[in-house]
């Protein structure tokens, strides 16, 4: 059920993506905005959960967020795709200020006393109790990450811009979501784990299982990256170039 809830929300997504894209321009990238937010912000919160992830012949201990968060990287090259490099640092940017804002309203709301009849208040404060040092470790990690991620794919697709010229070549479009999703997601976990574990965790384990994990689930949804793009570029010959899109 987990692959078919994943299936489903991510297809849910590029659909809605690419139809606001093509039919509201002007809306897109708020809306594209938006689905990196939320993917951030439930990452957040999912990664309090530790799961087993199984690959069949190996298994490992990693987040639940790692089932959510590369979305934050397709997201993110869905902007850069269609607004550019800036559009997508402007986009991370507002992004890590919605996460300054769920820290601030978590922590203003925990220290509201809880009512006498509330019975989940001690499993209410461990899932929502934050740890400075891992929150920090986290924030620094998006930043650096993800900017790279943007970087990386606007540097891609400027060399490789020719070749999309071919009517019968995707694979510019593969390389450059898979290689900026890579250096993300590898940037991430090698910046996040030991700032948030080191001298509390076996740091070396963590940083594999968040390796392989989210780095699988990158590889896995960039089909639908490339679909996203298939989708635009039907419209592309009855469309004008946006004017928020810059390089």
């Amino acid at each position: 059920m987990v692959w078919i809830y994943w299936l489903i929300s991510l297809t849910l997504v590029t659909i809605i993506s690419a139809q606001i894209v093509i039919r509201f321009k002007e809306h897109g990238f708020a809306a594209l905005c938006a689905f990196l937010a939320i993917y951030l912000g439930a990452s957040q919160v999912l990664a309090s959960r530790f799961i087993i992830f199984n690959l069949g012949f190996y298994s490992f201990y990693a987040p639940a967020a790692v089932f959510i968060y590369p979305f934050t990287a397709q997201a993110i090259d869905m902007i850069n795709e269609v607004y550019g490099r800036k559009m997508a640092h402007l986009a991370i940017a507002i992004a890590f200020a919605t996460q300054i804002l769920l820290v601030i309203f978590i922590v203003m709301v925990r220290d509201l006393t809880p009512a006498p009849f509330f019975e989940y208040e001690k499993a209410w404060q461990s899932l929502f109790g934050l740890s400075i040092r891992i929150t920090a470790a986290s924030w620094v990690a998006f930043l650096i990450s993800s900017n790279l991620n943007a970087w990386v794919f606007a540097a891609l697709k400027e060399k490789l811009a020719r070749f999309e010229t071919l009517s019968w070549s995707s694979w510019p479009v593969w390389l450059r979501s898979t290689f900026s999703d890579i250096a993300d997601l590898t940037v991430d976990s090698l910046v996040f784990v030991p700032l948030a574990f080191f001298g509390v965790a076996p740091v070396l384990p963590l940083i594999l299982g968040q390796l392989i994990s989210k780095n699988i689930i990158g590889f896995l949804d960039t089909p639908w990256f490339v679909w996203y793009k298939q989708m635009l570029k039907k419209e592309a010959p009855n469309q004008k170039s946006h004017p928020l899109s810059t390089k």
